[in-house]
C-alpha cells in the first residue's frame, strides 16, 4: 500500500474531528436561523396586530380611559417587531429543536436516537402549553390583581409597551421552560444520568426549589408565584410517572 493510500485510510485526527463538529454546528445554526427568519418575514406585515394580541390581557383589565404608552421615540416601531420575532421563533421552534437534537444524535446510541422525534414533539407541545398557561391564566390573574391594587392608591395605570414586552417575554420563557420538566426527567432517566429512585428521593428539594424559582422569576405577588410553583411540582411528578416506562434495562434488572 502506498503512502498516499495509507494517509487516505488513516482515521481522522482529534483536530479534524473538532473542526468537523464546528462545521456541522454552524450548518445547524444557519438552518435554524433561516427557519426563524423565513417565518418572521412572512409575519412582519401583521406586526401591529400581533402586538395587540399580546397586549390584549392587559388591555382587557385596564380601567376605562387608561391605555398603554410609548416612552421611547422608536418604541412604537421596534416593540411590535420584537414581538413578531418572538412569535416567529415560537412557530419555527420545531425546526430549531430538531436541529439541536440532530446535532447531538451522532453521539447517541441507536435506541437513544429513537427518542429524538418524540422529544422534539413533546418539547414543542409542552412549551406551547406553558406559554398558553401564562397567557390565558397567569396574565389575567396578575394584571387584575395589580389593577385592583392600584385603585386604592388613586394612581393611573399606564404601562409602557417596552416594559410590558419585557415582562411578557420573561413570563413566557419562565412558564415555557417550566413545562419542559417532564422531558428533562425522562431524558435524565433514559440516558442513565440519574436513577429514577434518586429523582424520587430528592422530591422535597425539588418542591423547595420550585418555590424559590417562582419567587425569582415572577412578580412579587403570592398568586403568580403559586401559579408557577404548583405546576412545576405537578409536572415533576408527571415526569416521574412517565419516566417509569423509560428506565434503562440495566436498572430494570437491578430493581
Amino acid at each position: 500500500m502506498s503512502d498516499d493510500q495509507k494517509q487516505l485510510n488513516a482515521p481522522p485526527t482529534q483536530e479534524e474531528t473538532f473542526f468537523t463538529h464546528l462545521v456541522e454546528l454552524r450548518d445547524r445554526i444557519i438552518k435554524a436561523s433561516a427557519a426563524v427568519l423565513i417565518v418572521f418575514v412572512s409575519m412582519v406585515y401583521w406586526a401591529p396586530d400581533i402586538f395587540h394580541l399580546l397586549a390584549k390581557p392587559m388591555l382587557d383589565v385596564l380601567p376605562k380611559g387608561a391605555h398603554m404608552i410609548v416612552t421611547d421615540v422608536t418604541g412604537s416601531f421596534f416593540v411590535p417587531i420584537k414581538v413578531t420575532l418572538m412569535a416567529a421563533f415560537v412557530v419555527a421552534l420545531p425546526i430549531v429543536t430538531y436541529q439541536i437534537w440532530a446535532f447531538i444524535a451522532p453521539g447517541l446510541y441507536q435506541h437513544e436516537k429513537k427518542l429524538i422525534l418524540p422529544l422534539v414533539v413533546s418539547t414543542y407541545t409542552l412549551f406551547l402549553i406553558g406559554m398558553s398557561f401564562a397567557y390565558f391564566l397567569v396574565f389575567p390573574t396578575v394584571f387584575s390583581f395589580m389593577v385592583s391594587y392600584n385603585a386604592p392608591l388613586g394612581a393611573d395605570m399606564s404601562t409602557d409597551i417596552d416594559k410590558y414586552l419585557s415582562f411578557a417575554m420573561t413570563t413566557f420563557l419562565a412558564f415555557g421552560f417550566t413545562f419542559e420538566v417532564p422531558v428533562v426527567v425522562v431524558v435524565l432517566v433514559r440516558m442513565g444520568l440519574v436513577p429514577l429512585a434518586k429523582l424520587k428521593e430528592i422530591r422535597p428539594y425539588v418542591i423547595v426549589g420550585a418555590f424559590v424559582i417562582s419567587a425569582v422569576v415572577t412578580p412579587p405577588d403570592i398568586m403568580s408565584q403559586l401559579l408557577l410553583a404548583i405546576p412545576l411540582c405537578v409536572l415533576y411528578e408527571f415526569g416521574l410517572l412517565i419516566a417509569r416506562f423509560y428506565v434503562p434495562k440495566q436498572e430494570d434488572a437491578v430493581s
